[in-house]
């Protein structure tokens, strides 16, 4: 039986032709903009494509250089290489269950799942679009100390291991996942998060959002 992963620092050494050393219950759930490209997806790999090919299509939504421009999408830019691993695998073992991600990961291998990782990592994260509320990051960053966000996320919100990137992420979406977490709505996730997020009302998610946004 898989393991989830418990520790935020180190991931456990690979055992060799598996991801399941990758596995953890982090979870973090894509909005429903990816299914406008469902369709698309499902017939474009009925025939197994190249990598590169892969690659555009998660760029469809996850924008070009990994920074989404769709509301609700997350940026993947910069995140860990590990937790873009580790997600990968979680979709393409259905333990996270999203009707759009399911063709494009089906019949990955896991190099196919390392080389798309490593992808996405190696490429920048900027900011999006959305407008910072400077009143709203200023008491994020109150909020994030109490709860202890750097101990995982790190003091600049850049994430490691199987912890996301939280600095430069859509605020819509921060808010979106945050808001799962609290009300435990995220199939497969962390328990952790889940307790730290669970009396955070909306106004602070909104804070923390805008702050984490802001690094």
């Amino acid at each position: 039986m898989v393991r989830p992963i418990a520790s935020p620092i180190q991931p456990p050494a690979r055992r060799s032709g598996s991801l399941r050393w990758a596995f953890d219950w982090w979870s973090q759930p894509l909005a429903l903009g990816l299914a406008a490209v469902a369709f698309f997806v499902s017939d474009s790999i009925a025939q197994p494509l190249p990598l590169a090919e892969r690659i555009k299509l998660c760029a469809t939504c996850h924008g070009e250089d990994g920074n989404s421009r769709v509301p609700n999408i997350p940026s993947l830019a910069g995140q860990p290489e590990f937790f873009l691993v580790n997600q990968l695998f979680l979709f393409r073992e259905g333990v996270r269950k999203l009707e759009a991600m399911a063709p494009l990961v089906k019949d990955l291998k896991d190099d196919d799942l390392v080389a798309i990782a490593k992808h996405f990592a190696a490429l920048v994260a900027k900011p999006s679009e959305e407008p910072i509320d400077p009143a709203l990051a200023k008491r994020g960053a109150a909020l994030a100390e109490p709860l202890r966000c750097a101990s995982c996320h790190l003091p600049n919100l850049a994430g490691q291991a199987q912890m996301p990137r939280l600095a430069k992420q859509r605020i819509d979406y921060l808010i979106h996942a945050m808001r799962e977490f609290r009300d435990n709505k995220r199939s497969g996730a962390d328990t952790l998060m889940s307790n730290v997020m669970i009396d955070v009302s909306d106004a602070d998610i909104a804070a923390l959002a805008h702050y984490s946004a802001s690094r």
